[in-house]
């Protein structure tokens, strides 16, 4: 097994519960964690021995900036299932804060943090 990730990703989107949020949107960082056999992709040295990184971006790109979700929970979840459509891993984690969440408080960000693997699409 190995493990391919995708490191604090930055996109706007508009997901939140409050109107100012859905309706002006803010940042949103994303990382993708995800397990599979790599040895094919080491032995072969071939793109499609393994998971193309533009094609995850742009599934995450598409998530945040196409949907809209009250919770950043669900956000993550579609990244994760829509990745399992796309690609053969055995195992996603999907984080995805929020920085700047109006919380009436000082904080950095807000982050979800998911795992799924292949069977909980069943």
């Amino acid at each position: 097994m190995g493990i391919i990730r995708l490191k604090n990703m930055q996109f706007y989107g508009y997901h939140g519960v409050s109107e100012s949020e859905k309706h002006l949107g803010g940042k949103f960082e994303v990382d993708v964690e995800m397990s599979m056999d790599l040895k094919e992709a080491c032995a072969a040295d071939n793109l499609d021995a393994t998971v193309d990184y533009e094609a995850v971006y742009n599934i995450v790109d598409g998530c945040v900036k196409n949907d809209k979700f009250y919770l950043i929970e669900a956000l993550a979840d579609s990244i994760a299932r829509e990745t399992f459509t796309h690609f053969a891993i055995a195992e996603i984690t999907v984080r995805v804060r929020k920085p700047h969440a109006p919380i009436n408080g000082m904080l950095d960000t807000v982050e979800v943090e998911i795992s799924r693997n292949r069977e909980d699409y069943a």
